[in-house]
């Protein structure tokens, strides 16, 4: 990635940092536009592959074989005309317009690739967040956390060793005994996750846990706020509430965790909680290491202030999309929230904006349309609320219909990251693997 183009008139070469939804649509798209005899589109991830990341709860349950649904991102930028680099981003200097990347390194500490400098004429920081523990003590020692791939297959491995434990005790006596989880956290990720766990439960027995039953699977939820599911109407909140209560998961409103130690929870006003898993899904900041990264203004999460363009405070060459960005509208109460459709759209703006940067137009402001939210409580059920149109503003969706709408802002996805044909294809290749995989992946 020499800076130079010797004999060569000079590409124009965009940088995309962050191969997740926003990110990876982004590319596909410049790819797609752009003739690589004018143009080098670059997509720098720490990652190989990307997984949707609204599935890693389903990925972390063993519902889901994260093989079939990963996109890898050789073979994508190969199909979509873009150059993929492994590597992390480590710094930004805006006055040489190049970034670092910093080396990476394999599990024993060998170098595998060096310190490398990529230049730019246009970067898109699109790296997403990380989970936000509040400055409680013991949260990045002592829980698990669901922000990648490695994250949720940990997750799983863990589940799947104390169940078989819990099995092995029953089958010797002890009949008492059982696996208890904790899920800090009452957003989607949290009441997602202890939906999922309790189903997965109930696929054990077919895979040789014949004296596991799945109530001796207990999940705790704990929110610190009065309810679950803030971001929807309180009807909603109180229906996901009740429906998890119903599938046997125990929800704890009002429980601000104070402290978290190896194996037990600590909460205000209340009796230490014992775990053998705690999963920590309280919130989003800016990745670790982000003040270091650049001069860019940051909030006060540590994300990129952009403008209504989705162009940073302090330069007009430099975007950020998804969790890494604090984009908060000119008239609106709220910053935009982090949330998938949120990142969808805020790609499909900057893919115009750069294309009117290249013919000197003026940019547009990003216009977010809230299309409501989704929460998948099974592999049957869903809870949320849509903005519908034709209904006349919001609309209260449960059951069956609210999961195929689930379903469908994956398939959504698909199609926005693989383009029509493939995406479609996609889809059908996707629903007869629903059909046939094993509800439980054990390895």
């Amino acid at each position: 990635m020499n800076n130079m183009e010797h004999g060569r008139v000079r590409k124009t070469q965009i940088v995309v940092v962050g191969g997740g939804a926003g990110g990876l649509e982004l590319v596909r798209k410049l790819g797609a536009k752009y003739s690589r005899k004018t143009h080098d589109i670059i997509l720098v991830d720490c990652n190989l592959t990307h997984v949707w990341k609204p599935l890693l709860h389903e990925v972390a349950a063993g519902s889901l074989d994260a093989n079939m649904d990963e996109v890898g991102y050789g073979g994508h930028a190969v199909r979509w005309g873009y150059r993929f680099f492994h590597g992390r981003l480590e710094t930004i200097d805006r006055e040489k317009k190049q970034i670092t990347t910093a080396p990476l390194m394999d599990d024993e500490g060998n170098e595998i690739i060096s310190r490398h400098t990529i230049r730019y004429d246009y970067l898109v920081l699109a790296f997403g967040g990380v989970s936000n523990d509040f400055g409680v003590p013991g949260v990045r020692e002592h829980s698990h956390f669901l922000e990648h791939r490695a994250d949720a297959d940990n997750f799983r491995q863990r589940l799947l060793n104390a169940c078989l434990r819990i099995n092995h005790l029953h089958s010797t006596g002890d009949s008492e005994a059982e696996v208890r989880i904790c899920i800090i956290g009452g957003g989607a990720t949290g009441v997602e996750l202890a939906a999922e766990l309790h189903n997965a439960a109930s696929s054990l027995q077919t895979y040789g846990l014949e004296v596991f039953v799945q109530d001796k699977l207990k999940v705790v939820l704990l929110e610190a706020g009065p309810r679950i599911l803030p971001g929807l109407d309180p009807e909603l909140s109180h229906t996901a509430h009740r429906e998890l209560e119903q599938l046997g998961v125990e929800v704890r409103t009002s429980a601000a965790v104070t402290g978290i130690l190896p194996n037990r929870v600590e909460t205000a006003g209340a009796e230490p909680l014992a775990a053998d898993l705690i999963v920590w899904a309280a919130g989003v900041k800016g990745a670790d290491g982000i003040q270091q990264m650049s001069d860019l203004e940051l909030s006060r999460l540590d994300t990129f202030v952009v403008k209504p363009s989705l162009q940073t405070s302090q330069d007009d060459h430099i975007f950020a999309l998804g969790d890494c960005a604090y984009c908060h509208l000119p008239g609106s109460e709220r910053p935009v929230p982090p949330r998938a459709q949120s990142a969808h759209q805020m790609a499909s703006l900057i893919f115009e904006n750069l294309i009117r940067l290249q013919k000197d137009k003026p940019v547009k402001d990003f216009v977010y349309n809230d299309h409501g939210s989704l929460v998948s409580l099974s592999r049957f059920s869903a809870i949320g609320s849509l903005m519908g149109n034709l209904v006349g503003g919001r609309m209260a969706i449960e059951g069956r219909l609210a999961r195929w709408a689930y379903q469908s802002l994956y398939r959504m996805h698909l199609i926005a990251i693989h383009g029509y044909m493939r995406g479609i294809a996609l889809i059908v290749i996707g629903r007869v693997n629903q059909i046939v995989r094993p509800k439980f992946k054990l390895h």
